[in-house]
């Protein structure tokens, strides 16, 4: 199943992809469902129900509906840094016995097609393809042996950074939220859609049509049950977490020349079996008030 969030002259709705077309409701319907949130919390049988229910909606063309993230407020956003060989050797670090975590917010998150904001205040903005998973079960202490059974589903995610800020200190928290950097979408794919962890997905970045970044989710370094097993070790995973799983090399930050993101170019991010992502960039334009 393919759950897509959506807006039609800027209302917002939920729907299912069936072929090439959403088939779904809108939040003025009377019987529209609401968010997606609370049927990953219901598991299957709550997405199954959804996804019948959505289906007997209204038919909408893709060409014709804005995107949203699938997921409006993930309770956490944690994203696994250093988790490809490969970019960990460009970048310059040793390769960590442990997984290098980091925290977004989602105020940074934007849609398919929606544009990514590059910041005023820096020409730095660097792209990072990554298959994102979004937690279905609650739990705490989990074991890697169960850790797969708690995740709901994936989407694509592309973790922007704005690398002038991120390397300011050792923590790179503020680099890794600017407003409108982060997107994610176009669709929440259910876990059944895909091979078990997801491994041996082609993953691959591209910056106005030519590829910076091509790899495989098999050559992640800590696969997805390690990560959710170390992570809860320190915190209890809630439906609805987002876990955004690493990127490999390519980034812009360790070429020669530097390639970041700049006004007017386009990038996607494109998971085999999982979906597109795609967004234009746009330059931050900043008004300045005085006071009254």
């Amino acid at each position: 199943m393919r759950f897509v969030r959506f807006t039609v002259g800027g209302e917002p709705g939920l729907g299912i992809k069936t072929g090439e077309l959403v088939r779904g409701l809108l939040a003025s319907s009377p019987d529209y469902p609401g968010d997606l949130d609370r049927f990953i919390a219901l598991g299957d049988e709550g997405l199954t129900a959804l996804a019948h229910h959505l289906g007997r909606g209204q038919t909408f063309d893709e060409a014709e509906i804005g995107f949203l993230p699938p997921l409006p407020r993930p309770p956490k956003i944690v994203c696994v840094g250093l988790n490809y060989k490969d970019h960990t050797a460009e970048s310059g670090f040793e390769q960590p016995e442990f997984p290098t975590f980091f925290g977004r917010f989602p105020s940074g998150l934007v849609g398919h097609r929606q544009p990514i904001i590059e910041p005023a205040g820096s020409a730095t903005l660097d792209f990072e393809g990554e298959l994102a998973v979004v937690i279905g079960r609650r739990g705490r202490h989990i074991s890697k042996a169960t850790a797969l059974q708690h995740i709901a589903g994936f989407s694509v995610f592309n973790d922007g950074s704005v690398r002038e800020y991120q390397f300011k200190s050792p923590q790179w928290m503020i680099g890794k939220n600017f407003d409108g950097t982060g997107a994610f979408g176009p669709y929440f794919v259910t876990a059944d859609e895909l091979s078990v962890g997801a491994r041996g997905l082609a993953i691959e970045t591209r910056l106005n049509g030519q590829v910076v970044q091509s790899s495989n989710t098999d050559l992640l370094v800590f696969d997805l049950a390690s990560i959710i097993a170390h992570l809860s070790e320190a915190m209890t995973l809630e439906p609805g977490d987002v876990i955004v799983s690493g990127t490999p090399a390519g980034v812009g930050h360790a070429r020669t020349p530097r390639l970041y993101m700049k006004h007017g170019d386009t990038i996607d991010v494109e998971i085999e079996g999982v979906g597109l992502l795609s967004n234009r960039i746009e330059r931050e334009q900043v008004r300045l008030t005085s006071a009254a």
